[in-house]
């Protein structure tokens, strides 16, 4: 049965246990057990919360028995990126500095999915600091380099950041689901290199209270999964206001929605979305492509011309600067893993404050811009990625030098837009590639949609590398 268990999604384990195949506990030991033996390998794990696992795999067990169902994750064993906060465990964010911290306070998510009925399995590794002092190679984290678990033992590659152990857990089969967290491609790009679904919730969308904060207008909690249906699923158990983070928002969220399209989208091909990248990356889109077709139209559109990247950067870089200021002049910098982590923090407290007030003066327009864009599609199309995963011995400077960083990810990033990366095919080295929708503002059900009605039409999202 284990076997069968690692691949399935959260609605195939709910159906499972639900059936009496299996029960909440012994679920939780399979996944406690493959989180040791094999998630540790692609170092992925920072913590194993096996205490509070069983226990709350026995609560799950003893409500379904009595005919009390959360929903459907009552029961699911998961990971949670290792910025959340979760008493009796060290929250360390993925740095050396901050290897036994802990707080008393839970994050605002755990809670929310313990109250579902999830049982966290793990706390999973990270890029330390979540990647906002300028890392140029694999192994600045705490746990090493993160491993994507395709072709690892040929061809050991990166599982990309910053939400690296949430990628690689999630198509390790290590648990069910994970949550990730996203600046600027951090859950993205791990579901890209990892072959898995990851979804970008509107800024706002979900409550940050007991994460910690790299950008603080910029910062977004998504899950990571097996479909896109399953991130609709968590997304569901997470969204909601909370009095305790002003910034999230009061909108009411709902999923799967009363009426699920499935056919008719409109869809906005980005201009330069097949140039400089891999062949396999090209190929893999434009069969992609094909498959859209047959769901809607396709348009061809160009980006507002704005500084996507620079902007994006200049508003991380001052508000880091402001939310480690005490790391950064205390000295305790030095510690980092990246000895580009080490110089570039300092270099921020640098950074003036009218270069920053104009970066905000900037991201107006572009959120003005992108919204008249999203409004005219249900979602932007483009690669998730240029290419397939780095090798974990190379810099990225020297493995993307000549990929194209695709402006998009900058702009629906700094205007808070909902995106949703989805497995398409593998490329090089027999490593993932991966097709990306972008939507406008609060309209995540039709983004979940489009990739849902895409995953029904092929098979990618139900491969996976054990």
């Amino acid at each position: 049965m284990a076997g069968e268990i690692y691949n399935q999604t959260i609605e195939e384990l709910g159906r499972r246990l639900r059936a009496g195949e299996t029960t909440p506990t012994e679920l939780t030991r399979l996944y406690l057990e493959r989180l040791d033996s094999v998630a540790r390998r692609y170092n992925a794990v920072v913590s194993i919360t096996e205490e509070r696992a069983l226990r709350d795999a026995e609560r799950a067990e003893s409500e379904l028995a009595a005919g009390y169902d959360r929903g459907p994750l009552h029961g699911i064993p998961y990971g949670a990126k290792d910025l959340l906060n979760v008493p009796g465990y060290p929250t360390t964010w993925g740095a050396v500095p901050y290897r036994e911290q802990t707080f008393d306070e839970e994050s605002h998510v755990t809670a929310k999915l313990r109250d579902a009925g999830a049982v966290l399995v793990a706390k999973l590794g990270m890029v330390e600091l979540a990647g906002g002092m300028g890392y140029n190679q694999p192994n600045a984290s705490l746990t090493g380099p993160g491993i994507t678990p395709w072709n690892a033992d040929e061809h050991p590659s990166w599982s990309g950041g910053s939400s690296s152990g949430s990628g690689s857990a999630v198509a390790a089969g290590a648990v069910g689901f994970a949550i990730g967290s996203e600046t600027w491609g951090s859950i993205t790009t791990p579901a890209g290199f990892c072959g898995v679904s990851g979804l970008r919730p509107t800024y706002g969308r979900v409550s940050r209270r007991g994460a910690m904060a790299l950008s603080w207008t910029m910062d977004k909690l998504g899950p990571m999964t097996r479909s896109a249906h399953d991130c609709g699923l968590v997304l569901n158990a997470i969204a909601g206001h909370d009095p305790g983070d002003l910034s999230s928002s009061q909108r009411p969220y709902a999923y799967p929605p009363a009426t699920e399209r499935t056919s008719g989208f409109r869809f906005g091909l980005l201009s330069d979305a097949t140039s400089n990248v891999q062949d396999a990356v090209r190929d893999n889109f434009l069969a992609s492509l094909r498959v859209l077709e047959e769901l809607g139209t396709v348009e061809t559109v160009t980006l507002p011309d704005l500084p996507y990247n620079e902007v994006a950067g200049i508003i991380i870089q001052a508000e880091l600067s402001s939310t480690f200021e005490e790391l950064l002049t205390s000295g305790d910098v030095t510690q980092l893993t990246a000895p580009e982590d080490r110089v570039n923090g300092l270099a921020t407290l640098a950074l003036p404050a009218h270069v920053y007030i104009r970066a905000l003066r900037i991201r107006r327009h572009i959120c003005v811009a992108m919204d008249e864009l999203t409004t005219r599609f249900d979602a932007l199309i483009s690669p998730t990625l240029p290419t397939v995963a780095s090798p974990i011995d190379q810099s990225f400077e020297a493995y993307f030098s000549r990929a194209n960083r695709s402006a998009l990810g900058a702009a629906a990033n700094v205007a808070g837009l909902p995106g949703i990366a989805v497995p398409n095919g593998f490329g090089e080295r027999g490593l993932p590639t991966s097709l990306q929708f972008t939507g406008r503002a609060w309209d995540e059900n039709t983004v979940l949609a489009a990739a849902r009605a895409y995953q029904e039409r092929t098979d990618w999202h139900t491969k996976w590398p054990c």
